[in-house]
């Protein structure tokens, strides 16, 4: 099952069945998250409960086979494809003697490499400090490394208080920097309105291609590759759709169903974006089994950042891999509803142009 990734730590993976009936998708989904990590799956546990373990998430029985997968592949790490508590992670540890990680804490490890701007480097920190402050457990010399150390610890503290402290002032900080940066993106924002000039943002399930058609349709070169989260952030471009039209189109990091309430709320700056735009173009990968459910958990995501209001256009992307022709689908009132197009192969976009042309004629909804 894992032959094709190589390097980084070796883990032993635990996807345990709740009677979801995405289960089986949800976890290749989970072994992609793990390898966009850089890790190398090295065994696979799986088991069904009717609900979690208050103390260990799985029964003491699973707990004993994963501590024995451990040993037998060598691994470094455990891995699961769940949301622990604080408690649940420390006594896994206790009982496998072994790291112990949860799906949020991976998607933030993620996201912490894929970071590029200093926007998005600050929201990702933040994001990781506010999960992991329930996770004292051990040593935060990295915070004292950054504010210098000596001097810090007050009389009679615990290392515990201190490492509080310390958080403390670092999230502090942190919230200070992006107060500045969205003042600036603001500013921005305020300029390009003045200009009256139509916004658009591309949303969509992660590897569902939005930067791909981001560079197909604007020629840019930001990075676009077969894994999830790709691009975290947010890029804006110029577009002229012909001689009279242009738009400022913006590419946004994709969704995921589960996404850590955490990363939702640090990147709100940045969602930002999708929340001030005057359509949404909404890629959604056609050939993939589950397209209805990813559409559904965009939605979600999109009602939790308050873009729920905006006009969507529905892009059916990667119709090369569903033997589609390039087409564009009215509603019952005639009105462009979605456009099929394949970004990978150039096909159908002269159509997405000419939808967007279409979108900007239409009258404003109050």
């Amino acid at each position: 099952m894992f032959e094709r990734h190589k390097g980084g730590d070796r883990a032993v993976l635990v996807c345990l069945d709740f009677n979801e009936p995405d289960y089986r998708d949800g976890q290749e989904e989970f072994v992609q998250l793990v390898e966009s990590a850089g890790v190398t799956p090295v065994a696979m546990i799986e088991g069904s409960r009717r609900k979690p373990d208050p103390a260990f998430f799985a029964g003491t029985g699973k707990v004993e086979e994963i501590a024995e997968a451990v040993r037998a592949n060598q691994a470094e790490l455990v891995i699961f494809n769940h949301q622990l508590s604080p408690a649940q992670e420390r006594n896994l540890e206790k009982a496998i003697q072994c790291r112990v990680v949860d799906r949020t804490t991976l998607i933030l490890d993620i996201f912490a490499q894929r970071a590029r701007t200093a926007e998005g480097k600050l929201q990702v920190e933040l994001a990781q400090l506010s999960h992991m402050s329930t996770r004292l457990v051990r040593g935060w010399t990295h915070l004292e490394r950054q504010k210098g150390g000596v001097g810090l610890r007050g009389p009679g503290e615990t290392q515990l208080e201190t490492d509080r402290r310390l958080l403390g002032i670092r999230v502090k900080r942190l919230k200070t920097q992006l107060e500045t940066v969205q003042k600036q993106r603001q500013t921005q924002r305020r300029a390009r309105e003045r200009s009256n000039q139509f916004s658009v943002s591309i949303v969509g399930y992660t590897n569902a291609g939005k930067s791909t058609l981001f560079n197909a349709l604007t020629k840019a070169n930001i990075y676009a590759a077969n894994q999830l989260f790709a691009t975290l952030d947010t890029t804006s471009r110029k577009l002229f759709l012909d001689q009279e039209h242009s738009v400022v189109i913006s590419d946004t990091v994709g969704f995921i169903r589960q996404l850590p309430h955490t990363l939702v709320a640090a990147f709100r700056a940045t969602l930002e974006e999708t929340i001030q735009a005057d359509l949404l173009l909404h890629v959604v990968d056609v050939n993939h089994p589950l397209r209805d459910m990813q559409v559904e958990e965009v939605n979600k995501v999109l009602n939790e950042v308050g873009a729920e209001h905006i006009e969507q256009l529905m892009v059916w992307n990667k119709i090369d891999l569903k033997g589609l022709a390039p087409a564009v689908e009215h509603d019952e009132y005639d009105k462009i509803r979605a456009v099929r197009v394949s970004a990978a192969q150039g096909e159908g976009l002269d159509l997405l142009r000419g939808a967007l042309v279409d979108a900007m004629s239409q009258p404003v909804e109050e």
